[in-house]
């Protein structure tokens, strides 16, 4: 019988994890729990998650599901079912236990590793291919679906309709053997004695499943981009592949370059003749493009570049999440190169802002980068549908026949008409050397400090409005974050206010330019301020020690990938920083 499962508090939901090895099926069956999930009324996420190799050895599918919308991974997991044992321990610190926890394994594969086994969690023994083998043509993974949808108290006919679905054109006896498969599953789940589960509304109609790599692409269609030159590199991949068939249907195009030089250099070549264009890539990708960023600014031709971050440096983590790459970004190309640099900050976040950050490259005419990341960007979540948002301005351009035309006239909002080629009776130079308002080269003082003033005044001057950063909450300890470290923060904020403790996040969405003026305000009355961010060297507190005066008490809560911000570290920063 199954038992009878009630609402978690505080909307915590369920944590649970599926491990095994390659080919094990675990993100299969991660990702049909989600979706049964979702069918059920619940949200939640799904983080994938991998060993060094990428593809092959160890695996795990790592969820969090709830009757209210959820940010980011729990503190600890209620459940972890191992398909099999193959290097489960390297996941160890990802997938925290504890004495309440349950953990599901085949006992004839071996024994709980020891990293698990000292926590206290239960241990449940399911021969998960002993079932397999008497149910002929079911694997494993779906045994693994049905214990899950069991324990999470989902009703069966919604696993078996995505099961279905997802299966479908499969024969029909493959089909039946993944239902007893996963009925199966469902049986063993009603034999304990489960962890309270949340109740779904029992409609998910009108909420979106995705990703932030598909929601960034989104984004950039709805901002208007029309060409996409790519070079696939984990975690940004599936952005390109999103943007494939994306950009045909509203008249674009995706041209997959030889590497990341050729890819950013034809995404500035298409915006240098008029299209809205955009590249995706990681870290080290993006090392390789700061040459071309440095034309593209100088130039003033708009370019957004989606850099979905990894743990660092060179090749480093590939399939992990890290902050790593702020000072790049800030701070990456020789010169006086200012650029934009937006920060989304939640999973809707990246649709709205990467569609912010090319109405912003086109309208200022410059590059734009957006820093999402590897748990944004591969993570698959359920969301509320965003609100349609529409942004005035675009590029100016130049008419034809313009009288004693000057590309880079030195105007008082630094921004001046840009034509694009082909426009009868203007012709300009542009390239990477410094010029006079006409385009051509120059080496004179004036000019040089006269288009480097231009450059930075009209990102200055522009109007972001309010949404350079999220402002929530009271009292005077402010805590300053920014990106997928956002939800956490929101977590344990709420958590502190839950202890009386009154404290304000300041979730920073456009990292450059600087917002002097605003941020003083943001911070008005602060007397400690707590930085959070996932990298090593607090790269994000140095960036705003170096453009912000930050006021009272400054201290700064970092750790580098590939473990996540957990509320549960922030919470307790935050308690340990209050006045008794």
């Amino acid at each position: 019988m199954t038992p009878h499962v009630e609402p978690a508090p505080g909307g915590a939901g369920i944590s649970m994890a599926i491990a095994g090895s390659g080919g094990a099926g675990v993100m299969t069956a991660g990702t049909m729990l989600l979706e049964a999930a979702a069918l059920a009324g619940l949200y939640g996420l799904m983080v994938r998650t991998s060993g060094p190799q990428i593809r092959g050895g160890e695996a795990a599918a790592l969820l969090r599901l709830s009757d209210r919308p959820v940010e980011t991974m729990h503190d600890r997991f209620d459940y972890l079912i191992a398909v099999d044992w193959m290097n489960l321990q390297r996941f160890a610190d990802e997938i925290p236990l504890d004495a309440a926890s349950i953990v599901f394994g085949d006992p004839k594969e071996g024994s709980l590793p020891e990293a698990f086994a000292r926590t206290g969690a239960a241990f449940v023994p399911l021969e998960f291919k002993a079932i397999s083998k008497s149910i002929a043509g079911s694997w494993p993974n779906m045994i693994a679906l049905g214990l899950a949808g069991g324990l999470l108290g989902l009703p069966p006919e919604t696993v078996a309709s995505v099961i279905g679905k997802s299966l479908g054109k499969r024969s029909r006896d493959s089909l039946d053997a993944s239902l007893k498969a996963a009925a199966a599953g469902r049986e063993a789940a009603g034999k304990v004695t489960a962890a309270r589960a949340p109740r779904g509304s029992g409609s998910g109609t009108g909420r979106w499943s995705i990703t932030g790599n598909e929601a960034a692409g989104f984004g950039a269609v709805r901002g208007g981009v029309r060409f996409c030159a790519a070079y696939p590199i984990t975690p940004a991949t599936e952005l390109l592949e999103y943007l494939a068939p994306a950009l045909p249907k509203v008249g674009g195009v995706l041209v997959q370059a030889e590497d990341e030089l050729a890819s950013i250099n034809m995404a500035i070549g298409a915006a240098y003749g008029g299209v809205p264009s955009i590249t995706a890539t990681a870290g080290p990708g993006l090392s390789l493009m700061t040459e071309a960023l440095g034309l593209a600014v100088t130039a003033e031709i708009p370019v957004v570049v989606v850099d979905v971050m990894r743990g660092g440096p060179s090749t480093g983590i590939p399939a992990k999440s890290e902050q790593s790459d702020i000072s790049i970004a800030t701070a990456g190309l020789h010169g006086d190169a200012p650029r934009l640099v937006v920060v989304p900050n939640s999973f809707t976040d990246c649709l709205s802002a990467t569609q912010w950050a090319v109405h912003l490259a086109e309208t200022l005419q410059s590059p734009a980068l957006v820093l999402t990341d590897q748990f944004f960007g591969q993570t698959r979540a359920i969301i509320d549908r965003p609100p349609d948002l529409a942004f005035e301005g675009g590029r100016l351009v130049a008419a034809a026949n313009t009288e004693g035309y000057k590309r880079y006239a030195d105007t008082p909002s630094g921004v001046s008409p840009m034509a694009i080629p082909g426009t009868p009776g203007i012709a300009y130079t542009a390239d990477g050397l410094e010029h006079n308002e006409r385009g051509i080269p120059s080496s004179q003082a004036g000019d040089h400090a006269r288009q480097l003033a231009k450059r930075q005044r009209k990102l200055e001057l522009a109007d972001y409005g309010a949404r350079w950063a999220d402002l929530e909450g009271e009292g005077d300890l402010v805590v300053i974050t920014l990106g997928s470290a956002t939800g956490p923060v929101r977590e344990a904020l709420a958590r502190a206010a839950a202890d009386g403790v009154k404290a304000r996040l300041v979730s920073v969405r456009l990292l450059s330019p600087a917002r002097p003026e605003h941020f003083a305000l943001a911070l008005a009355g602060a007397r400690r301020v707590l930085v959070v961010e996932q990298n090593h060297s607090a790269q994000f507190h140095r960036y705003l020690r170096s453009v912000y005066d930050l006021p009272g008490e400054v201290r700064s809560y970092c750790h580098p990938g590939p473990l996540p911000i957990r509320a549960a570290e922030v919470h307790r920063t935050i308690l340990e920083w209050s006045p008794a």
